[in-house]
């Protein structure tokens, strides 16, 4: 199974989110972290990224703030964020081979092929361990994060090491 770029970025904007802003009903911070912070954070598309915060914040994960002090910010805690869950809603599909697909599917031995039920129990497996795990469980290395981001932040652009 592989994900989906949409679903790995929206994964590591969630925890990107989580270590450094506040959950919106939190006190106010002077600022929040912004898309061009965590796209350079990351060394991503900040085009691509800013489709992902859209997606997340018409999920209601992600709040976003306009004006000077503006940026992202979780709309939730950590600990209600199920990871299975920001994975059925940002994966566009869940076909894993083409028959699973029954509106395109021409493979010809559909109907009497033994792989169809161990790929469907193992997709619903992948799925259920996800279930098991929260944002807040995948921040448990909160800070080693937080320095390898500023690593990248602070890195001279052009300069590979």
């Amino acid at each position: 199974m592989q994900l989906t770029l949409f679903s790995d970025y929206a994964l590591r904007l969630l925890l990107y989110l989580g270590a450094h802003s506040p959950v919106a009903s939190s006190p106010e911070v002077e600022t929040l972290p912004s898309l061009q912070q965590i796209s350079a954070a990351y060394g991503i598309s900040f085009y691509h990224l800013n489709k992902v915060a859209r997606r997340l914040v018409a999920l209601q994960y992600v709040e976003a703030r306009r004006g000077r002090s503006g940026g992202l910010r979780l709309r939730v805690a950590p600990s209600e964020i199920r990871l299975g869950a920001v994975v059925r809603a940002t994966e566009p599909n869940f076909h894993l081979v083409e028959c699973f697909d029954s509106a395109h599917n021409t493979c010809p031995i559909a109907p009497a092929c033994g792989l169809r039920r161990p790929l469907a129990e193992a997709q619903r497996a992948f799925l259920d361990v996800l279930d098991r795990y929260t944002l807040a469980d995948a921040l448990g290395n909160a800070s080693v994060l937080t320095q390898l981001w500023q690593v990248r932040l602070t890195k001279p652009r052009g300069k590979k090491t």
